[in-house]
């Protein structure tokens, strides 16, 4: 994201870290001016080399500052606005998904033969339906009312008494006696009188002989009661940021928090999402507007849209400490080395310090020897030293500064879709309990069943009309009924019956379906394959079909939901489209049910699940862990239920949502000491020998300093053709703004003393040293400089090594008083082992 430098400035009072950061990276930009100007005056020719680079780093002083502060703001308000928007698309996404269930619940109850009898005028026992219609309530308990009309508007049978009506006058009726689907609204309604705006589904009913319209059921949606349980499920715990519900005038419908904006207001809506600032009520705030995506073609009512607001002046707080310094240091570390990859002007920042760093040794190299023109650049070189290293420090703090805002918002988003995921297969098989207890109790069903023995034509009777509802109800793969003996007389699967009409069912299903007390009571099969699930493995629901007279169990249907397409589905629709996200529903033995890893397939044990199979229901986590050699962000959540569905309802089937998202290959952490270690050792020794120093993996090593003309970052090599010396690595082709006149060979010092070849010979940081013997120059590629220090005599011991070590190392330096050992490259061994074997190629 790109961000000008107003906006910059319009944020930068809400960022602390970020402004202090600018005002140090001021100080240090000052500090640069004065080094090159006391250069300029004090050692003017000793300095020649180095000022050009002294200017440059200068020059990219003023743009870096620039660019690190608006990328830090840049970043900051990106995650915010990310997070913002994940939450948001849940509010209308959730909801949408609801409604949807409420399209197909009214298309098939206004079919329902009793009710369409009853409006018609054929039957005339009003409690009768009214039972029935309070049954469906007790099932479906996202209703607040149900309604029978007839055509002209008078109220037939309600099962709220509380709000009695007698009729309506709403053109809702019109509309509904119209059209061939439903209709709904969501406004004020004389069917609702005094409760404010009603969401109603509303179709016409068939008279069951002329077929034509014989009145209007109306589902009226428990609409505030269900945007409560999604605030309270999904809104901010620490009360800093508010959800909304909008319709198409961007006027509020739901709110998370009545008291803070109110049912009605108008607000400002950002549905691009774009970085900036919306005032409302005299406060600024961050806004991200969503609209809904469609669940299965179904986008909700007209214009609804989710919104998520949050103060600026709370939008960039965090209650929880730093993410980095809650891992161990070396996870810690080998995130931060994944920085290149998440903030291109840092990176070019931490170049910049590599080149100062470079800068100063190569400095201390020229500067060897001690006359006195020397020492006043040495002083120089200092300065440049220290400078460079507060800015080292300034910049690292950065780095981890902004990464611990990109750990900080990962970790939120998995632990928000791995909670929206599970919350998702709650609510979707909530809906499954409730249709297999409804569809249990058709008439047709019962009366059939009801005979001592179902006739022959009993197969023909159930097929057509389970191939109905299945016609209205898509997340199934199949209906299927069976009588008292468990015999399966009729499904509704188009293929035919496959060989199933006439098996029977388990006996332990069979038997927990007999033994249901009650028309509200279900039975849940395990996730596994079964005869009737096509080899893959499933839920089924079970609901006892009950004699119509005496109410006992004349046999069951079984309804077999579709995990395979609707689990993987609702994963998807869960991540969307993060190409680095992986989601999986596991039971609590870690065991695959749903994933969008095919390396993971279902019926698989999720390795990286074990510490969370315990997590308490209805909590959430997340975590960085390392899994299957990668650093991730991993999201858990544990089911909760929804409504009365697993949590009173007897039934208990506890699901696990995982959510990972991967960062990086897993890097170890260098166990080499810290440089600022050193400080007190270098340069102390006076009249001694200086030794250029520089890292190679976690050692410390030295060559003598006056071979050393100096040292190049390495991505100015060019690869070498694999042949030659088997060390060869590339080459350095001469420039314009170097010492370089010629072509110089580069060899991998770590494959010279006996050790494996570098994975990535240009890798961030790494650094090839010019070396000079007997009118010969070769690179040596090394991983990090480190200084140009003096050591005496009685520092230096002959070196113990045996093997290729030993060849190319004589002496050890006993440095920090024998606390650290410092091994001496040998000049002179170095070019003989270059020149051995295949020979040494020629400079051209």
């Amino acid at each position: 994201m790109s961000l000008p430098a107003t906006a910059v400035d319009n944020y930068l009072p809400y960022m602390p870290d970020v402004s202090r950061c600018e005002t140090s990276l001021r100080e240090l930009n000052l500090m640069w001016r004065l080094i090159e100007s006391t250069a300029r005056m004090v050692c003017p020719q000793e300095a020649q080399a180095i000022l050009p680079t002294i200017a440059a780093t200068r020059a990219g002083f003023d743009r870096l500052e620039r660019e690190l502060v608006r990328s830090l703001v840049a970043e900051k308000i990106d995650h915010a606005m990310a997070a913002l928007g994940t939450r948001a698309g849940y509010v209308i996404d959730i909801v949408v998904r609801n409604l949807y269930e409420r399209t197909a619940d009214v298309g098939f109850l206004a079919t329902d033969r009793v009710l369409c009898e009853f409006v018609a005028g054929l039957t005339r026992d009003a409690d009768a339906v009214r039972a029935r219609l309070l049954s469906y309530r007790r099932k479906y308990t996202v209703y607040d009312e149900i309604l029978l009309l007839d055509p002209q508007g008078n109220v037939l049978v309600q099962t709220d008494p509380a709000h009695a009506v007698e009729g309506t006058q709403d053109p809702l009726l019109a509309q509904a006696l119209a059209s061939d689907g439903y209709v709904q609204i969501f406004r004020p309604t004389d069917l609702r009188p005094g409760l404010g705006a009603s969401l109603i589904y509303a179709q016409r009913m068939l008279h069951p002989t002329t077929r034509q319209p014989a009145g209007v059921l109306c589902l009226v949606f428990g609409f505030e009661a269900e945007m409560a349980g999604i605030f309270r499920s999904h809104g901010d715990p620490a009360g800093r940021s508010i959800l909304l519900l909008l319709d198409g005038q961007a006027r509020v419908i739901a709110s998370s928090d009545e008291h803070w904006i109110a049912r009605g207001a108008q607000v400002p809506v950002n549905p691009d999402g774009a970085p900036r600032l919306l005032l409302h009520a005299g406060r600024e705030y961050l806004v991200c507007t969503r609209r809904a995506e469609g669940y299965q073609g179904y986008m909700g009512p007209e214009g609804w849209q989710g919104q998520v607001m949050v103060p600026v002046d709370l939008a960039f707080t965090r209650d929880e400490g730093s993410a980095l310094e809650a891992l161990d240091p070396g996870t810690a570390a080998g995130l931060l080395s994944h920085a290149r990859s998440f903030s291109p002007p840092l990176y070019e920042v931490i170049r910049a310090t590599e080149s100062i760093r470079r800068v100063v040794w190569n400095g201390q190299v020229v500067t060897a020897g001690g006359d006195i023109d020397r020492q006043r650049l040495k002083t120089i070189l200092d300065q440049i030293s220290e400078t460079g290293a507060r800015s080292n420090t300034l910049f690292a703090q950065s780095v981890r500064d902004l990464y611990d805002t990109v750990l900080a918002s990962g970790l939120q988003r998995v632990g928000f879709v791995a909670h929206l995921a599970v919350d998702l297969l709650d609510r979707n098989l909530y809906e499954r309990a409730d249709d297999c207890r409804w569809w249990a109790m058709t008439p047709e069903l019962r009366t059939i069943l009801a005979q001592p023995e179902p006739q022959d034509g009993a197969r023909e009777t159930i097929t057509p009309l389970l191939r109905y509802i299945h016609s209205l109800y898509t997340v199934y793969t199949r209906l299927f009924v069976y009588d008292r003996g468990g015999r399966i007389v009729a499904q509704s699967h188009d293929g035919g019956d496959d060989g199933l009409v006439g098996r029977r069912v388990d006996e332990a299903t069979l038997q927990a379906v007999l033994a249901l007390p009650d028309e509200q009571s279900y039975h849940v099969s395990p996730f596994q394959v079964e005869p009737w699930t096509d080899g893959r493995p499933t839920y089924t629901y079970h609901a006892a079909i009950r004699h119509p007279e005496d109410g006992h169990v004349v046999g069951g249907i079984g309804i077999v939901f579709h995990a395979e397409r609707e689990l993987l589905a609702m994963l998807r629709g869960a991540i969307g489209q993060r190409a680095d996200a992986r989601a999986y529903l596991t039971d609590r033995q870690g065991r695959v049910i749903a994933s969008t890893d095919p390396a993971t397939p279902v019926g698989a044990v999720l390795a990286a699940a074990g510490p969370w199979l315990e997590l308490p229901n209805g909590a959430t986590a997340s975590r960085v862990i390392e899994h299957e050699g990668h650093y991730v962000l991993l999201g858990a959540s544990a089911s909760a239920g929804y409504r009365e569905f697993k949590t009173s309802d007897g039934y208990r089937d506890d699901v696990l949502a995982f959510v990972i998202e991967t960062l990086g290959p897993v890097r170890r952490a260098s166990t080499r000491a810290d440089t600022t270690q050193h400080d007190g050792w270098t340069n102390t020794t006076r009249g001694g020998r200086e030794y250029a120093t520089f890292y190679l993996g976690d050692g410390l090593l030295a060559l003598d300093a006056a071979c050393v003309r100096e040292a190049v970052p390495a991505e100015r090599m060019t690869p070498a053709p694999p042949q030659g010396h088997p060390a060869l690595v590339g080459m350095l082709p001469p420039t314009d703004h170097t010492a370089l006149q010629h072509f110089i060979w580069v060899y991998d010092l770590g494959r010279l003393l006996g050790g494996n070849a570098s994975a990535d010979s240009a890798a961030q940081g790494r650094q090839i040293i010019l070396l000079e013997h007997d009118g010969q120059t070769a690179g040596l590629l090394v991983d990090e400089l480190h200084a140009v220090p003096e050591f005496g005599v009685d520092e230096i011991i002959p070196a113990p090594f045996g093997g290729a070590a030993r060849r190319l190392i004589e002496h050890l330096i006993r440095a920090r008083g024998g606390d650290l050992l410092i091994a001496v490259l040998d000049t002179q061994r170095l070019f003989a082992a270059l020149r051995k074997t295949e020979g040494m190629p020629s400079s051209a």
